[in-house]
Protein backbone atom coordinates (compact mmCIF):
# COMPACT_ATOMS: atom_id res chain seq x y z
CA UNK A 1 0.00 0.00 0.00
CA UNK A 2 1.17 3.53 -0.67
CA UNK A 3 -1.11 6.54 -0.23
CA UNK A 4 1.06 9.54 -1.08
CA UNK A 5 0.33 13.27 -0.99
CA UNK A 6 2.51 15.15 -3.48
CA UNK A 7 3.29 18.87 -3.57
CA UNK A 8 4.90 20.90 -6.35
CA UNK A 9 5.54 24.61 -5.82
CA UNK A 10 8.78 24.90 -7.81
CA UNK A 11 7.29 27.38 -10.30
CA UNK A 12 4.22 29.61 -10.43
CA UNK A 13 1.85 26.61 -10.45
CA UNK A 14 0.66 25.54 -7.01
CA UNK A 15 0.00 21.83 -7.50
CA UNK A 16 -1.08 19.08 -5.09
CA UNK A 17 -1.99 15.49 -5.92
CA UNK A 18 -2.99 12.29 -4.18
CA UNK A 19 -1.83 8.89 -5.47
CA UNK A 20 -2.69 5.39 -4.32
CA UNK A 21 -0.08 2.80 -5.34
CA UNK A 22 1.04 5.10 -8.14
CA UNK A 23 -2.47 5.72 -9.49
CA UNK A 24 -3.76 9.28 -9.46
CA UNK A 25 -6.78 9.77 -7.19
CA UNK A 26 -7.11 13.54 -7.33
CA UNK A 27 -5.31 16.68 -8.49
CA UNK A 28 -5.74 20.34 -7.63
CA UNK A 29 -3.72 23.05 -9.38
CA UNK A 30 -3.72 26.84 -9.22
CA UNK A 31 -2.05 28.59 -12.15
CA UNK A 32 -1.43 31.92 -10.46
CA UNK A 33 1.65 33.89 -9.52
CA UNK A 34 2.68 34.26 -5.89
CA UNK A 35 -0.16 32.28 -4.29
CA UNK A 36 1.79 29.45 -2.63
CA UNK A 37 1.88 31.01 0.83
CA UNK A 38 -1.86 31.71 0.89
CA UNK A 39 -3.21 28.81 -1.16
CA UNK A 40 -1.09 25.72 -0.56
CA UNK A 41 -2.58 24.58 2.75
CA UNK A 42 -6.20 25.33 1.68
CA UNK A 43 -5.54 23.39 -1.54
CA UNK A 44 -4.29 20.38 0.42
CA UNK A 45 -7.31 20.58 2.72
CA UNK A 46 -9.70 20.74 -0.24
CA UNK A 47 -7.97 17.82 -1.98
CA UNK A 48 -8.30 15.65 1.12
CA UNK A 49 -11.95 16.59 1.57
CA UNK A 50 -12.71 15.76 -2.08
CA UNK A 51 -11.25 12.28 -1.70
CA UNK A 52 -12.46 11.64 1.84
CA UNK A 53 -8.90 10.92 2.93
CA UNK A 54 -7.66 11.87 6.38
CA UNK A 55 -4.08 13.08 6.71
CA UNK A 56 -3.54 10.35 9.30
CA UNK A 57 -4.12 7.79 6.52
CA UNK A 58 -1.18 8.98 4.43
CA UNK A 59 1.75 6.63 4.00
CA UNK A 60 4.15 9.32 2.77
CA UNK A 61 4.37 12.90 1.54
CA UNK A 62 6.41 13.89 -1.51
CA UNK A 63 7.62 17.30 -2.58
CA UNK A 64 9.39 18.86 -5.53
CA UNK A 65 12.84 19.61 -4.17
CA UNK A 66 14.09 22.03 -6.83
CA UNK A 67 15.55 23.76 -8.60
CA UNK A 68 12.96 26.49 -9.01
CA UNK A 69 11.55 29.53 -7.29
CA UNK A 70 13.30 30.20 -3.97
CA UNK A 71 10.08 31.22 -2.23
CA UNK A 72 7.96 28.50 -3.82
CA UNK A 73 10.42 25.75 -2.91
CA UNK A 74 10.79 27.01 0.65
CA UNK A 75 7.01 27.00 1.17
CA UNK A 76 6.47 23.60 -0.44
CA UNK A 77 9.29 21.87 1.41
CA UNK A 78 8.37 23.45 4.76
CA UNK A 79 4.78 22.30 4.35
CA UNK A 80 5.76 18.77 3.35
CA UNK A 81 8.20 18.50 6.26
CA UNK A 82 5.50 19.68 8.66
CA UNK A 83 3.04 17.03 7.45
CA UNK A 84 5.67 14.29 7.53
CA UNK A 85 6.77 15.23 11.03
CA UNK A 86 3.24 15.60 12.41
CA UNK A 87 2.19 12.14 11.21
CA UNK A 88 5.54 10.35 11.52
CA UNK A 89 5.50 9.35 7.85
CA UNK A 90 8.36 9.28 5.32
CA UNK A 91 9.29 12.34 3.26
CA UNK A 92 10.22 11.85 -0.39
CA UNK A 93 12.12 14.45 -2.40
CA UNK A 94 11.68 14.56 -6.18
CA UNK A 95 13.79 16.71 -8.49
CA UNK A 96 11.77 19.37 -10.32
CA UNK A 97 13.49 18.67 -13.62
CA UNK A 98 13.15 14.90 -13.20
CA UNK A 99 9.40 15.34 -12.70
CA UNK A 100 9.18 17.49 -15.84
CA UNK A 101 11.04 14.92 -17.95
CA UNK A 102 8.84 12.13 -16.58
CA UNK A 103 5.82 13.71 -18.26
CA UNK A 104 7.06 12.79 -21.76
CA UNK A 105 8.20 9.30 -20.80
CA UNK A 106 5.26 7.72 -22.62
CA UNK A 107 5.73 9.31 -26.03
CA UNK A 108 9.42 10.20 -26.43
CA UNK A 109 10.78 8.34 -29.45
CA UNK A 110 13.93 6.23 -29.22
CA UNK A 111 16.99 8.43 -29.63
CA UNK A 112 15.19 11.57 -28.51
CA UNK A 113 16.98 13.92 -26.15
CA UNK A 114 14.82 15.46 -23.42
CA UNK A 115 15.72 18.83 -21.90
CA UNK A 116 13.45 19.98 -19.07
CA UNK A 117 14.14 23.57 -18.07
CA UNK A 118 12.93 26.04 -15.47
CA UNK A 119 13.10 29.78 -16.04
CA UNK A 120 15.88 31.42 -14.01
CA UNK A 121 15.20 34.93 -15.39
CA UNK A 122 16.81 36.81 -18.26
CA UNK A 123 18.22 34.22 -20.69
CA UNK A 124 19.22 31.76 -17.99
CA UNK A 125 17.52 28.46 -17.22
CA UNK A 126 18.01 25.57 -14.84
CA UNK A 127 18.30 22.52 -17.07
CA UNK A 128 19.06 18.82 -17.14
CA UNK A 129 19.52 16.52 -20.13
CA UNK A 130 18.07 13.00 -20.43
CA UNK A 131 17.86 10.37 -23.13
CA UNK A 132 14.52 8.85 -24.16
CA UNK A 133 14.76 6.27 -21.35
CA UNK A 134 15.26 9.10 -18.81
CA UNK A 135 18.88 8.20 -18.16
CA UNK A 136 20.85 11.33 -17.29
CA UNK A 137 23.15 12.70 -20.00
CA UNK A 138 23.94 16.01 -18.26
CA UNK A 139 23.16 16.79 -14.64
CA UNK A 140 21.45 19.91 -13.31
CA UNK A 141 23.08 23.24 -14.04
CA UNK A 142 22.20 26.90 -14.54
CA UNK A 143 22.81 27.81 -18.17
CA UNK A 144 22.68 30.98 -20.23
CA UNK A 145 20.94 30.19 -23.51
CA UNK A 146 22.10 31.39 -26.91
CA UNK A 147 21.74 30.19 -30.50
CA UNK A 148 24.54 27.66 -30.08
CA UNK A 149 23.00 25.92 -27.05
CA UNK A 150 22.34 22.15 -27.40
CA UNK A 151 23.65 22.04 -30.95
CA UNK A 152 25.57 18.84 -30.20
CA UNK A 153 22.22 17.12 -29.61
CA UNK A 154 20.13 18.93 -32.22
CA UNK A 155 22.42 17.92 -35.07
CA UNK A 156 21.88 14.24 -34.23
CA UNK A 157 18.12 14.07 -33.77
CA UNK A 158 15.01 15.39 -32.05
CA UNK A 159 15.35 17.38 -28.85
CA UNK A 160 12.33 18.00 -26.62
CA UNK A 161 12.41 21.21 -24.61
CA UNK A 162 9.94 21.28 -21.71
CA UNK A 163 8.99 23.54 -18.84
CA UNK A 164 8.43 27.22 -18.23
CA UNK A 165 11.92 28.00 -19.56
CA UNK A 166 11.22 26.49 -22.97
CA UNK A 167 9.20 29.43 -24.30
CA UNK A 168 12.07 31.91 -24.22
CA UNK A 169 14.46 29.26 -25.54
CA UNK A 170 12.17 28.82 -28.56
CA UNK A 171 12.86 32.45 -29.46
CA UNK A 172 16.61 31.82 -29.64
CA UNK A 173 17.14 28.24 -30.80
CA UNK A 174 16.04 27.87 -34.40
CA UNK A 175 16.57 24.28 -35.53
CA UNK A 176 14.31 21.80 -37.36
CA UNK A 177 15.02 19.14 -34.72
CA UNK A 178 13.93 21.32 -31.81
CA UNK A 179 10.50 20.55 -30.31
CA UNK A 180 9.01 22.86 -27.70
CA UNK A 181 6.24 21.56 -25.44
CA UNK A 182 3.96 23.63 -23.26
CA UNK A 183 4.43 21.33 -20.26
CA UNK A 184 4.89 22.74 -16.80
CA UNK A 185 5.62 21.30 -13.37
CA UNK A 186 2.88 19.23 -11.76
CA UNK A 187 2.39 17.19 -8.61
CA UNK A 188 1.12 14.36 -10.84
CA UNK A 189 4.58 13.37 -12.06
CA UNK A 190 6.05 14.13 -8.63
CA UNK A 191 3.64 11.54 -7.23
CA UNK A 192 4.45 8.99 -9.93
CA UNK A 193 8.17 9.20 -9.23
CA UNK A 194 7.48 9.27 -5.49
CA UNK A 195 5.64 5.94 -5.77
CA UNK A 196 8.75 4.35 -7.30
CA UNK A 197 10.92 5.83 -4.54
CA UNK A 198 8.44 4.69 -1.89
CA UNK A 199 8.71 1.12 -3.17
CA UNK A 200 12.51 1.36 -2.90
CA UNK A 201 12.27 3.13 0.48
CA UNK A 202 14.23 6.11 -0.82
CA UNK A 203 13.32 8.65 1.83
CA UNK A 204 14.99 11.86 2.97
CA UNK A 205 15.73 12.98 6.50
CA UNK A 206 12.83 15.18 7.62
CA UNK A 207 15.00 17.16 10.02
CA UNK A 208 17.80 18.01 7.62
CA UNK A 209 16.19 18.02 4.18
CA UNK A 210 16.54 21.32 2.30
CA UNK A 211 15.46 22.41 -1.20
CA UNK A 212 17.97 22.41 -4.03
CA UNK A 213 18.00 26.11 -4.85
CA UNK A 214 20.98 25.50 -7.18
CA UNK A 215 22.03 29.14 -6.85
CA UNK A 216 22.26 31.20 -3.70
CA UNK A 217 19.30 33.47 -3.08
CA UNK A 218 20.42 37.06 -3.53
CA UNK A 219 18.68 40.13 -2.16
CA UNK A 220 18.99 43.09 -4.51
CA UNK A 221 19.82 46.27 -2.63
CA UNK A 222 18.03 49.50 -3.31
CA UNK A 223 20.02 51.83 -5.58
CA UNK A 224 18.42 54.83 -3.92
CA UNK A 225 19.30 53.76 -0.38
CA UNK A 226 22.08 51.15 0.02
CA UNK A 227 20.91 50.48 3.57
CA UNK A 228 17.61 49.10 2.27
CA UNK A 229 17.16 45.71 0.61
Amino acid sequence: MGLILSIDTAVSVCSVALHQDGQLLALLELHQENVHAQKLMPAIKELMEQTGVQSSQLDAVAVSEGPGSYTGLRIGVSTAKGIAFAHSIPLIGVGSLDALAYQVKGFAEDGTVIVPMIDARRMEVYSKVFNSLLAIIEDIKPEIIDESSYQEYLKNGLVYFLGDGAQKVSEVIMHPNARFYNITNSAVSVGEIAHEKFEREEFVDVAYFEPNYLKEFRVVKSKKNPLLS
